[in-house]
């Protein structure tokens, strides 16, 4: 598992597993706003600010909050972030009173926090606040005996959600071919990359069907090609480029292609 799903059972197997799970991507946080969505706003605190709102610590209240990328905060976040740790307490931009908040904070992050420290550019009384228990996940490639287990479950999942949403799917699973081609790889993007490469196979293997080293094939591994000559072909580049980029996220891949993701998918079904 990665660091996230990680995070998912530590919550999940804790005597707060009833209380709210909020989940916060730091590194994704608007640097205008990441104050207001960390600890909320008052109405009329800043332009756009039409009405109160809580923040992802008052969400969280009771039970726990992930701070994934957290060495992407900015200083001066940082020190709030301190007083939350430090006194329970949060102050919504814009007033004038804390409120208290009962809150489990889990911090993940891929940077090398001890050196940010060294380098002025994470707190260090914020860095050891956090380290209480300190929990090293390698990288997919050096667990590569953990693959099967996780291709099974991403399977399992991509089912359930395909019946969920009234559109049933049955895959067989994979040839013995692609298991072995999954656990030769280097993973680069660690377990989300696994999760995009299996779910791209998922979308083109035909329904029963078993999973060939082919389906798992991402956009840009193949070799040099001819430029194309017909609109068709600049289409399935144009896609391919998009999802490499997107590291097999469809919906990433359809935000830089400029079409919805149900136009995406449909394509990639067409091509499969």
């Amino acid at each position: 598992m990665g660091k996230e799903r990680f995070a998912d059972a530590v919550h999940h197997l804790s005597e707060r597993s009833s209380g709210a799970y909020v989940k916060v991507n730091c590194a994704a946080l608007n640097a205008s706003l990441v104050e207001s969505e960390l600890f909320g706003h008052r109405r009329g605190a800043f332009t756009g600010a039409s009405q109160d709102r809580r923040g992802k610590f008052e969400e969280a209240d009771g039970g726990t909050i992930l701070l994934d990328e957290v060495g992407e905060l900015p200083l001066g976040l940082q020190a709030k972030l301190l007083r939350v740790i430090q006194q329970g307490e949060i102050q919504r931009v814009g007033e004038d009173r804390p409120r208290t908040v009962d809150v489990r904070i889990l911090a993940a992050t891929n940077r090398n926090i001890e050196d940010d420290v060294d380098a002025g550019h994470f707190r260090e009384d914020l860095y050891y606040r956090l380290a209480g228990v300190r929990l090293h996940i390698p990288p997919l490639r050096e667990r590569l005996v953990d693959v099967p287990a996780l291709a099974i479950h991403f399977l399992t999942k991509f089912a359930e959600e395909a019946e969920r949403r009234g559109r049933p799917k049955g895959c067989e699973g994979l040839s013995d071919d692609a298991m072995a081609d999954l656990t030769s790889r280097e993973w680069r993007g660690n377990v989300r990359e696994l999760e995009n490469v299996l779910r791209l196979a998922w979308i083109r293997v035909p329904g029963g069907g078993l999973i060939q080293p082919a389906h798992l094939q991402m956009p840009g591994r193949q070799r040099a090609e001819p430029e194309p000559l017909n609109l068709g072909e600049v289409e399935r580049r144009a896609i391919d480029r998009a999802m490499e980029r997107s590291e097999g996220n469809i919906a990433g891949a359809a935000r830089l292609l400029g079409i919805d993701r149900t136009t995406l998918w449909r394509k990639l079904k067409r091509g499969q």
